[in-house]
């Protein structure tokens, strides 16, 4: 569990435990089918009951756990469907986000995609998934900001926590993060050259590298996994 200082005594508790926790599941701290114990989390953020409950009950509208009433809360099994679902979303919701960016090409906006990308390959060698995977949300967010669907990040996002932890089992497999930084940068550059189909085409590649090795993710670790 994270430890109580992480908390700012000066904002509300529950929305920072429902952000503490959602980061842990996605990352797989928690692992799929973990025992999370609100008496538990009570003490060790030193708060009442009522911040852990309200963090939970919102984990459970994002479907990362399960609460079963008077007996247990667990992280929820990754649902491939829902996974499935999710990215179908993102993907008709980013590639008119994209098209639009390309076909007016903003530097400024540029420039920002630029630097998550330089920090990307910054990381590419190395084992700090973690890192890795918030530059890669930041690559996307920048063009949901830049394109004034903030509100739609936010959409994806709550949905996004199964194919998520797909993304985060599937990162550590030879050429995953240089296939993750190759895409970034085929997009990048599309948008730069003002081509919204090519930028278009690099996107609808890109959001698909994880769910087309669902079927080996799943036999390398079927422990996590709900019954389909």
């Amino acid at each position: 569990m994270a430890q109580a200082a992480e908390l700012d005594r000066y904002r509300q508790a529950a929305p920072q435990l429902y952000e503490l926790l959602r980061d842990k599941i996605v990352s797989l701290q928690y692992l799929p089918g973990a025992s999370l114990s609100r008496v538990q989390m009570s003490a060790e953020f030193r708060v009442s009951q009522t911040p852990v409950r309200e963090a939970l009950l919102r984990l459970a509208e994002d479907r990362l756990v399960d609460v079963f009433p008077q007996a247990a809360t667990k992280v929820s099994l990754i649902d491939v469907r829902h996974a499935e679902e999710t990215h179908f979303l993102r993907r008709a919701i980013e590639l008119e986000i994209v098209r639009d960016l390309s076909l007016h090409p903003d530097p400024l906006l540029l420039g920002r995609l630029r630097a998550v990308l330089q920090r990307q390959a910054e990381l590419r060698d190395g084992q700090s998934y973690g890192e890795f995977a918030d530059a890669d949300q930041q690559f996307h967010c920048l063009m949901y900001e830049a394109a004034g669907k903030l509100g739609l990040w936010k959409l994806v996002r709550s949905r996004s926590g199964h194919i998520d932890r797909l993304r985060n089992l599937h990162l550590p497999a030879a050429g995953k993060i240089a296939r993750i930084v190759g895409d970034h940068t085929a997009i990048l550059e599309a948008m730069e050259r003002g081509e919204p189909e090519a930028a278009q085409q690099h996107l609808r590649t890109h959001l698909s590298g994880t769910l087309e090795y669902v079927g080996k993710i799943r036999a390398d670790h079927p422990q996590y996994f709900a019954i389909a």
